[in-house]
């Protein structure tokens, strides 16, 4: 796959965290970047981390990515040839609450990935986007090469910014990005502002559940096992650029291109309670409030870009990766 260690940004992170432990489980070596700070729980951080350290094939380096002089340093001593940039603030509603944080990491952040991979050695650059940048989208399922102009979040504004910039350096400077549109990612070690693991720890807890619009919303919950094998198989696909008159909205005559990654299977929220319910053993306390503005009625993907070209599709079934989340918060806090 690559001979030189791949830099993983975001290591510490719930989807950089499951990378990293794949690609040294087939024996490549990794440079994991983080800032560490997390704002939502820094011990689940360290306990992340702590799955990677001492690893054979792991070296980590604590850097926050806005810090331009900071990011320098860390791409002139490594160069690495691939860059798989997940480091982000996370989250559509707290974007609205810290706009200035969000900006900074995700926008700032990731134009200094950019300049390292333009002043480097960079083949490949794979960076996170979001579902989030469909917006309020009602048709399914969502397709890369649907319109995107109208993002509901400052969070999705973010990563729709991300997309154009790395457009904008793979035409200007050759450098092949791919961009990953994920889909409601959850499993062990997830985000605890996420639903699984909000429902989960509210169940366990026997405190209520906010469920918008009774549960009725549709999300493309997709279990992270399949995240990180649809990375895996996408890091010799570096993009070479498309004829002129085959430029579309997910690909160009530049070297980028774009991919959903998701389930491919729209479910209510409500059923996602149920399935957290049969694996906990207990019965979850509900309560309804109206759908936020920043929210968004539904997420499904298509990912037939992403099939035609790895052989790869998400396939865990929802049932399946709650009951393997249960079973690991049961396991990390004792209950």
């Amino acid at each position: 796959m690559t001979e030189k260690p791949i830099l993983v940004t975001g290591v510490a992170g719930f989807i950089g965290r499951a990378f990293a432990d794949r690609l040294l489980g087939q024996g490549i070596a990794v440079v994991g970047v983080d800032s560490l700070e997390n704002p939502l729980l820094p011990e689940l951080s360290e306990a992340r981390l702590g799955t990677l350290r001492n690893r054979p094939g792991f070296t980590f380096e604590k850097v926050d990515l806005a810090d331009r002089a900071a990011s320098d340093e860390l791409f002139r001593t490594h160069r690495p040839d691939v860059i798989v940039h997940l480091a982000a603030r996370a989250g559509v509603r707290a974007s609205m609450e810290q706009p200035h944080a969000y900006t900074r990491a995700n926008v700032e952040g990731f134009l200094n990935v950019l300049e390292a991979a333009r002043n480097g050695d960079a083949r490949h650059l794979i960076y996170a986007s979001s579902s989030s940048v469909y917006g309020a989208r009602s048709e399914a399922p969502f397709s890369e090469t649907d319109a995107v102009d109208h993002p509901v979040s400052l969070y999705a504004a973010t990563k729709r910014a991300n997309e154009l910039m790395a457009h904008s350096y793979s035409h200007l400077y050759g450098i092949p990005t791919t961009g990953l549109r994920f889909f409601t990612v959850y499993g062990p070690y997830g985000r605890p502002d996420m639903a699984v693991y909000m429902f989960t720890k509210a169940v366990f807890e026997g405190t209520p559940i906010t469920l918008y619009e009774g549960g009725s919303l549709l999300r493309d919950f997709t279990y992270v096992d399949d995240i990180v094998e649809g990375m895996a198989r996408l890091i010799p696909h570096a993009p070479v650029g498309e004829d002129a008159e085959d430029a579309r909205p997910d690909r160009a005559a530049a070297p980028y291109r774009l991919f959903n990654i998701g389930n491919q299977d729209a479910v209510r929220v409500r059923d996602l309670v149920f399935y957290i319910e049969e694996a906990a053993g207990k019965k979850a306390v509900i309560r309804s409030l109206p759908m936020p503005l920043s929210d968004v009625p539904m997420t499904c993907a298509t990912t037939e870009e992403l099939s035609a070209l790895t052989g790869f599709e998400p396939s865990t079934p929802l049932k399946e990766g709650v009951a393997r989340f249960v079973q690991w918060y049961r396991g990390f806090y004792g209950v």
